[in-house]
């Protein structure tokens, strides 16, 4: 009877384990899915001067490697149309991308629309669309941005970078020319989705004020995912207006939302001799979020955790992951970051890696 009753226990154990197996809990597939990411656009630059990394170990280890080791699941790049050389351009943007995905990472390329930085004070129209009608225009953005997802196959895509004022000026600004702004995006958002079944479409605006107002105007576009800039220097020093601010736009619009720019630094000094954006005590979170190592994880930390808290929140993305003092420490046109790098001066990987991990 014994022996029975412990063949019973045995059998009603395999089946419990049959149906557990395999079954992530809601809790491990939403971390599965959650966008752990950095912004690296300009490593292929850096790599051409062979730095070395080492990871928090202080072992040797390619950059890559440590990155994907530390958690970080998806790498975001710029997108130029024609640069004044091959940095963030089509060529070496395809050929990168193909190198993260033979890493496993997940890509979210960020298309301008412009020949070089584009976001609130700057949305310039590349120089060989310019003078065209808005109808050749639209033209121009989807055959752009077909042969971008056709041939780099991205699992995100950016329709612009932070574009509060629109894009490709003058034609696309939303407050002078609204119609005409409309059309380019709905251009870009109807190519993304006859090239692909599966790339998610991103509209990223810079900070917190006027999102409301901007993502109201934008409610007709066919498109996935909020994204927002978050940098106290710029845009407030409230986290809680940041969380507050992203339950509401996420609840309003029925989106997912994420932190598509952010970061913080581990010091306030320098590493060459170029002039770093953040250099004060009053660009900062005071005293919750010190310039510091432990400062910089805990600020990061903190944005994970509204990304996650917030309702359709999928995740962040760290700026500017890669930009060491590469030019070497007396260059004065090298990096105003390499105090918000996630590599101190040494190139040793930071604690604030540790944030990336889904467990």
């Amino acid at each position: 009877m014994n022996k029975l009753f412990l063949h019973l226990v045995i059998l009603l154990t395999v089946l419990s384990c049959q149906q557990d197996g395999g079954n992530d809990s809601p809790k491990e597939i939403e971390n599965q899915d959650f966008i752990s990411g950095v912004d690296i656009s300009s490593y292929p630059e850096i790599a051409g001067t062979n730095p070395t990394f080492y990871d928090t170990n202080g072992d040797q280890k390619a950059f890559l490697d440590i990155l994907k080791a530390d958690g970080v699941n998806t790498i975001r790049l710029r997108l130029w149309v024609n640069p004044v050389n091959e940095h963030s351009g089509f060529g070496e943007v395809k050929e990168f991308s193909q190198t993260l995905k033979n890493k496993g990472f997940k890509t979210w390329l960020t298309v301008h629309y412009s020949d070089t930085w584009a976001d609130p004070g700057r949305q310039e129209t590349p120089a060989q669309w310019q003078g065209l009608s808005i109808a050749v225009l639209k033209d121009s953005v989807y055959n752009y941005t077909a042969k971008v997802v056709r041939e780099m196959q991205p699992d995100y895509v950016q329709i612009g970078n932070e574009i509060n004022p629109g894009f490709l000026h003058p034609s696309g600004n939303i407050t002078d020319h609204y119609s005409d702004f409309m059309a380019l995006m709905e251009s870009g958002c109807k190519a993304v989705r006859e090239n692909s079944t599966d790339c998610k479409i991103i509209l990223h605006f810079a900070g917190i004020e006027n999102s409301t107002w901007f993502f109201d105007q934008v409610k007709s576009l066919d498109y996935d995912i909020i994204g927002l800039s978050y940098y106290p220097k710029w845009h407030g020093k409230s986290l809680d207006d940041l969380q507050s601010n992203m339950q509401s736009l996420s609840s309003t619009h029925g989106k997912k939302i994420l932190i598509a720019e952010t970061a913080y630094p581990f010091t306030l000094q320098w590493n060459d001799q170029t002039n770093n954006i953040v250099g004060l005590n009053e660009q900062l979170i005071l005293p919750e979020f010190p310039p510091t190592v432990e400062g910089q994880r805990n600020f990061i930390q903190q944005i994970r955790n509204i990304s996650e808290e917030v309702e359709n929140g999928i995740g962040f993305c760290y700026w500017g992951a890669e930009l060491i003092a590469w030019k070497g420490t007396q260059a004065t046109d090298g990096s105003p970051w390499e105090n918000q790098a996630l590599f101190d001066f040494q190139n040793k990987a930071l604690p604030v890696l540790e944030v990336f991990k889904n467990d």
